[in-house]
């Protein structure tokens, strides 16, 4: 039996309809005034008044003298994870070139994409480890041209945590534009910034719905946002932990969904009085509370399996197993952006530090695809090589099967190879002539 505790309130027909209304037409104002739209935004949306949108090598450098050297030396150490599980990534896709049948080679090539825009979140926080998730792996990948994004403060300046993070990471141009007219500029481009190949990054309501409506136009990572969490727990869990794994994704925005899923009422309950606890100390109790009341879930099942059921199909961005022996588990959970086994494992190891990408799927996005990667900013690509051995087998075959397609010119194509003639002797298609 699964009972719901707590659960949701999801998003209006209504609110979701003005939603992708006023993104389209912002990104229609971007495409039609450039630079000037993107201006009028940030006095609007930002209260600032901006001559330039580009972060100069002055910028950066007086970024650098603003901050501490620990964080200097943080941004050097998580730098350094996020690349090295990169360039393990990048070592497991590999290119090769067979002789599938003779005189048929086939081959792979693994190309990086010309051009990436990064998107790196403002407003209530510095989120300058997204700026590394997002452009480490792209450089990794190879990528010659790398353009972040983000929310300038209120005094006009990109946040020097931010800046100095995306140009260690590796980006080649940074502008101080956020929202959802920043994915339009990067799509169809505007006087300042050139339009990219695809786009990467998290954001909120409007960045998602922007980067969803210029699909198409752009490659995407993935539909991004806002932040999920679901924390499976049984008796052996420690409530003050899991309360602290849930409150640590609510602080994100009033949007982030923070879920429970236990096997045991005694604990759920002990969890949500323990929220409540901890809510009276946290310094970003008004973002959390407003997350956890309004998108907080709490769910008990029976049986383990019910539990393991449940995540499989809800299927969040960030999955955190805090059960007996959670590893020996870890196969039977299918459905997730990113996977944490064990109380120890908290998801904010990876949002910050140890490696792993936290550019991850929602909205049960995770059903059918993984986060960001290496392999994000990568084209797999396929290649033909066919000798005359090769065209004496492939030929009759693809001959036969384009008259009865009734594709005649394919059947040329493949013929003249084969004989030298356009069309097919009738004996060549004759065990087709009743298709």
């Amino acid at each position: 039996m699964i009972e719901i505790v707590k659960e949701q309130e999801p998003m209006t027909p209504m609110e979701k309809g003005q939603l992708e209304g006023t993104v389209a037409s912002i990104i229609d104002r971007v495409q039609r005034e450039g630079d000037a739209a993107l201006k009028a935004f940030l006095k609007q949306f930002d209260n600032v008044e901006l001559d330039s949108l580009k972060a100069t090598e002055a910028d950066i450098e007086a970024a650098r003298k603003q901050l501490p050297l620990t964080l200097l030396e943080d941004m050097a150490f998580s730098i350094e994870r996020i690349k090295a599980f990169a360039e393990a990534q990048r070592r497991t896709l590999t290119e090769f070139e067979q002789e599938m049948i003779p005189g048929v080679f086939l081959g792979q090539r693994v190309i990086p994409i010309e051009a990436v825009g990064a998107y790196v979140p403002g407003g209530r926080y510095p989120l300058l480890s997204s700026a590394q998730m997002a452009i480490i792996p792209a450089k990794i990948a190879g990528v010659s041209e790398i353009r972040v994004c983000t929310p300038p403060m209120k005094d006009g300046r990109i946040h020097p945590a931010v800046l100095l993070a995306a140009h260690l990471s590796g980006a080649d141009e940074i502008f101080a534009v956020g929202g959802a007219q920043a994915m339009a500029a990067l799509a169809y481009g505007t006087e300042s910034i050139k339009p990219v190949n695809k786009i990467t990054g998290p954001g909120n309501r409007f960045v998602t719905e922007a980067k969803r409506q210029v699909h198409g136009t752009v490659g995407i990572d993935l539909l991004a946002g806002p932040s999920e969490g679901l924390v499976v727990a049984d008796e052996t869990a420690k409530p003050a932990y899991v309360a602290a794994d849930l409150l640590a994704q609510s602080e994100h925005d009033v949007h982030t969904q923070a879920i429970l899923v236990s096997t045991s009422r005694p604990l759920a309950d002990a969890v949500m009085a323990e929220i409540e606890r901890q809510l009276e100390t946290l310094p970003t109790a008004g973002t959390a509370r407003a997350s956890w009341e309004k998108r907080g879930r709490v769910i008990v099942t029976d049986t383990l399996e019910e539990a393991i059921d449940v995540a499989n199909d809800l299927a969040s961005e960030h999955l955190h197993v805090q059960i007996k022996d959670a590893y020996l588990h870890r196969d039977k959970f299918t459905n997730y952006g990113s996977l944490f086994l064990g109380e120890e494992a908290t998801v904010v190891f990876s949002d910050k530090v140890c490696g792993t990408n936290h550019i991850l799927p929602t909205n049960r996005a995770a059903k059918y695809t993984g986060g960001v990667w290496v392999g994000t900013f990568l084209k797999v690509v396929t290649y033909q090589r066919v000798e005359q051995a090769g065209v004496e087998r492939l030929a009759p075959h693809c001959v036969r099967q384009s008259y009865r397609e009734g594709l005649i010119g394919h059947l040329r194509s493949a013929n003249i190879r084969l004989t030298g003639e356009l069309d097919a002797k009738p004996e060549a298609v004759l065990e087709v002539a009743q298709f």
